[in-house]
């Protein structure tokens, strides 16, 4: 394996890998994708050397070195390949990004994942109503803004659109629609969407939808 290679190891419906392949299309480097074929079963050799201790994707590899976790792979590629900026340039703006960021990964798409995993009426409208009330909170933080990150597109944006990539999902396991419950969000959603690094690799919602269908069967949920 050439060092001088930028490899993505990747899994299409994964929206933490997509985190990655849109930080890259922004500051349009070169990479190569080694897509994970079987990563519900049989996990390549490579994914399991590289990342040993989950052996999960995202994995950059750079240099010939794993960079593991999607929130730190995209730091590493602002810090790596700094122009255009993703993080603000000011320390508290840094840290600030960096605490949505956090809290986008510990709650927003384990919260929607409840709405497909739920079983019952009962059980679907309670992780509805917090799948929503996480949405309304990232509302406030977009405010009147363009993008999470301010008035351009960044770091924020990347890892909260990722995950909007099964919003669709959950909307139809939920009977709901976001445009109808956040409406500003709904709007930064579609502004992202448009952007060329994200609807390049962004994969198509009915395709998600079909996956999830499939691991509700293999969970025993339907």
């Amino acid at each position: 394996m050439s060092t001088d290679k930028v490899i993505l190891l990747d899994f299409w419906v994964s929206p933490f890998s997509l985190r990655p392949k849109i930080a890259l299309a922004e500051k349009s480097v070169e990479f190569e994708i080694k897509e994970e074929a079987d990563l519900l079963g049989n996990k390549s050799d490579l994914l399991l050397q590289s990342n040993p201790i989950y052996g999960k994707v995202p994995v950059l590899i750079h240099k010939g070195k794993p960079i593991c976790e999607s929130t730190i792979i995209v730091s590493y590629i602002d810090e790596t390949w700094p122009t255009p900026a993703l993080l603000p340039p000011c320390a508290y703006g840094k840290s600030t990004a960096r605490f949505w960021a956090d809290y986008i990964d510990k709650k927003l798409f384990d919260a929607g994942s409840k709405i497909w995993m739920a079983k019952g009426e009962e059980a679907i409208k309670v992780a509805k109503k917090e799948f929503i009330e996480i949405l309304k909170v990232l509302e406030g933080v977009l405010g009147e803004k363009d993008y999470c990150s301010g008035e351009s597109f960044g770091f924020l944006d990347i890892i909260t659109i990722s995950l909007a990539s099964w919003f669709y999902a959950f909307e139809q396991y939920g009977d709901f629609k976001i445009e109808d419950e956040c409406p500003k969000f709904s709007a930064w959603m579609k502004r992202c969407f448009q952007r060329e690094s994200v609807a390049k690799f962004v994969p198509e919602p009915t395709k998600v939808y079909e996956f999830v269908g499939m691991l509700r069967k293999m969970y025993g949920i339907e």
